[in-house]
This record gives C-alpha cells, sequence and structure tokens, in this order.
C-alpha cells in the first residue's frame, strides 16, 4: 500500500475532472480525497495498491474530452490508516 500526494495542472477545473478522479479511482478501488484550489489546480491525496495506482494516475494524465493536463507531480506521503473511501472535498 501507498499513498500519493498528487498536484494537477491545466484545465482540470469547471471540467468534471474531480468527478472523473472520483469514479476512476472507486473503479480501481482506491481511497482519499480530491479537491479544487484557488489557484486553479487540483489537489488529489490517493491511496491503495501500487498497480492500481499507477493505472490511476496514467488516466488521469489523459484526462478526457474536456479535460487537459499539462503538469502532474507527485510525492509520496503517510498512510491513512481505515480510509476507506474516495470523495470530493468542497470548500
Amino acid at each position: 500500500m501507498k499513498r500519493y500526494y498528487v498536484i494537477v495542472e491545466g484545465r482540470v477545473q469547471g471540467v468534471g475532472f474531480r468527478y472523473f478522479c472520483m469514479r476512476t479511482a472507486q473503479e480501481l478501488g482506491l481511497t482519499g480525497t480530491v479537491r479544487n484550489m484557488l489557484n486553479g489546480m487540483v489537489e488529489i491525496y490517493v491511496q491503495g495498491k501500487e498497480p492500481q495506482l499507477f493505472v490511476f494516475l496514467d488516466t488521469i494524465k489523459k484526462g478526457d474530452r474536456w479535460v487537459q493536463v499539462d503538469d502532474l507531480t507527485t510525492k509520496e506521503v503517510s498512510l491513512v490508516p481505515n480510509e476507506k473511501n474516495f470523495t470530493i472535498i468542497y470548500y
């Protein structure tokens, strides 16, 4: 199990990107959170088995017809024990 902190830049707000991330994570059995940042980027914490994490990151990099990811940075962080879901955080 690993957990990554991910920052995504590009056309990622106002295009359904958070829902795209949530749906992809849920399909892969991953947990974590996704939220819009005030600077136009999106912040993701994602946790799970490494093969599924790689598929998740590759999928969100590709985006969909509305999403365009220009840059994606990842950093491994500490696991969150007993995390059960992947959710969108609204502010």
